[in-house]
């Protein structure tokens, strides 16, 4: 094994142990995947503050921004409007699901979501995106979904599902173009939803 993957071997080893100084080492480490794998040992022993993710979430290497957004996900304190900005657009994914993890109604970061949802350019965002907005349920996030609706097939299906949460006419409309959609995912969505 690679002298790295004995590190991230050790790292996460100590997690497990309850070894908070050795996964703290590896928060300094040269290569991300160590830098990753602290964080998640950090994360896994409870020994993980806010701090120290939010500093992860500025890290210089995606994949530990990526990790940092993932485990945010149970630290409701951490701030995840800037990743939700990232140029990694995994980092993005990442950071919407953990939105709607842990976002409320009433959440800074709704708008900001609502952006992603309709303007961001990898579908798999906007998708992320959506399903937090249907998790959250705020109504600012609902005109956002009915955007959502005439995008692509696996995000259309994702807003369809979102639009649990709400009702109105605006709603009934979409689910009912829905059940005419020519993907049979996201007409049997619909139905699921208009049926239930």
């Amino acid at each position: 094994m690679s002298p790295s993957g004995d590190r991230r071997r050790e790292v996460a080893a100590a997690g497990h142990r309850g070894d908070d100084a050795t996964a703290r080492d590896g928060l300094s480490d040269a290569d991300p995947t160590v830098r990753a794998t602290s964080l998640g040992a950090l994360s896994r022993s409870g020994g993980l503050p806010d701090a120290v993710l939010a500093t992860a979430l500025a890290d210089p290497h995606h994949t530990v921004r990526r990790r940092a957004a993932t485990i945010a996900a149970r630290h409701p304190e951490v701030d995840l409007g800037a990743v939700l900005h990232d140029a990694e657009p995994f980092v993005v994914e990442a950071a919407a699901w953990a939105c709607g993890e842990r976002e409320r109604p009433g959440s800074p970061l709704v708008p900001v979501l609502a952006a992603v949802a309709t303007d961001h350019d990898d579908p798999l965002c906007r998708e992320a995106a959506v399903a937090a907005l249907g998790a959250i349920g705020d109504p600012r996030g609902m005109p956002a979904i009915l955007v959502a609706c005439g995008d692509k097939p696996a995000v259309r299906r994702r807003a369809v599902l979102a639009l649990a949460p709400f009702d109105g006419p605006e709603v009934d409309a979409a689910l009912a173009a829905a059940r005419d959609d020519r993907d049979w995912q996201v007409r049997q969505a619909a139905e699921d939803l208009m049926d239930g």
